[in-house]
């Protein structure tokens, strides 16, 4: 061994193989007996041999690596996302760079620079804005490239997964207005981001066709702390609404904080349909019904999509839409059961909602 640096000739001596299996072991260029395959890697812990992907990608000129840009790994949907592609890669012999832009076009300049820099064989990104990133826009039909989840309505120019966003608004709606609700508080992270828009959209369609009434919006931001702020700051303002659309896993989590800390009740005297589905919302001692978005079915959609593209298939760009579901829990009150009961705060007749069409306007 060279100076205690332990290298790949150790490896294949002490594995009883040729220095190009133990490659291929580790490339995955080529299959290796499985026996074989056993005894190298074995020999590779047993020397703790690391493998040099920086030479490695100097001699191929191009790593078995994939870019994966988020906008912040704070949010549980994105550490999801990221989680569910690592395992897909890593099944697929690749290896994943994970970079977060913070929700700063700045840093997210910088951080696509250094994803680019290794010269990785594709990337899945989810953009701060509706824009295609500088950074990329010189990569487009020559870099393998995937957008997610923050995906313009009207498409782009690389493949991309997204949920139907507008759908996912409607759903929270119909089932809060299903319920007999009407004061319906709307609250979105950021408009400037078109699928917040569009959930903002298809709530707001649906409440104003039924209602004759536009729904107030708030916006949040992506920080749960200080969106709980900001909406504890909007509640003691403005009069309670007997329900919230709460339109990201973060501004559900601000909306829960803001009621906690009024000390108002879920359902009653304030219910909420929050988005996105994980263990906490049903570990409550009032569950949170929610939009569940299919995570494991976006991460597939999008790996499958990048591999198609770095196996070589150049067929025009697809852009994939997945559908949400609502996941019914304790956290919404039923109004209108309360109603038939003789109970009803507001016993006027709530007419049958049905699909709208228009643009929604936005209050603050």
């Amino acid at each position: 061994m060279d100076n205690g640096r332990v290298t790949i000739r150790d490896v294949a001596a002490r594995a009883g193989a040729s220095i190009a299996t133990v490659s291929n072991v580790f490339s995955g260029n080529k299959p290796v007996n499985a026996d074989l395959r056993a005894r190298v890697l074995k020999a590779a812990d047993e020397l703790t041999y690391q493998v040099d992907r920086a030479a490695s990608q100097l001699r191929s000129g191009q790593a078995r690596v994939v870019g994966v840009l988020v906008p912040d790994l704070d949010d549980v949907f994105f550490t999801s996302l990221v989680s569910q592609l690592e395992v897909l890669a890593q099944k697929d012999g690749y290896d994943i760079l994970v970079a977060s832009s913070r929700d700063d076009l700045g840093l997210e300049q910088s951080r696509l620079r250094t994803l680019l820099a290794w010269r990785p064989s594709g990337l899945i990104a989810v953009p701060c804005s509706d824009a295609v990133p500088d950074a990329l826009r010189n990569k487009i039909g020559r870099l393998p490239i995937v957008f997610a989840d923050r995906v313009p309505p009207e498409g782009s120019l690389v493949d991309t997964v997204a949920i139907d966003n507008r759908e996912a608004g409607e759903i929270a709606a119909r089932h809060l207005l299903a319920k007999g609700h009407r004061d319906i508080l709307v609250a979105a992270s950021s408009l400037a981001i078109s699928p917040i828009r569009e959930r903002v959209r298809g709530a707001c369609e649906l409440i104003r066709s039924t209602l004759g009434r536009e729904p107030t919006v708030i916006e949040l931001g992506s920080n749960a702390d200080r969106g709980a702020a900001a909406f504890l700051h909007w509640l003691e303002r403005h009069p309670q609404p007997s329900a919230v659309i709460a339109l990201t896993n973060v501004t559900t989590l601000s909306t829960l904080s803001a009621l906690a800390r009024m000390r108002m009740d879920i359902p009653d005297p304030v219910s909420v349909v929050g988005f996105d589905d994980y263990p906490w919302m049903s570990a409550r001692k009032t569950g949170v019904t929610a939009i569940r978005q299919p995570i494991a079915e976006i991460a597939e959609a999008a790996w499958s999509r990048l591999r198609a593209r770095m196996a070589g298939n150049m067929a025009p760009p697809t852009h994939s839409v997945l559908q949400t579901s609502l996941q019914a829990r304790d956290s919404v009150r039923d109004l209108a059961a309360t109603a038939e009961r003789g109970g009803s705060r507001d016993p006027d007749p709530l007419p049958n909602p049905e699909r709208p069409s228009g643009t929604a306007k936005a209050v603050h």
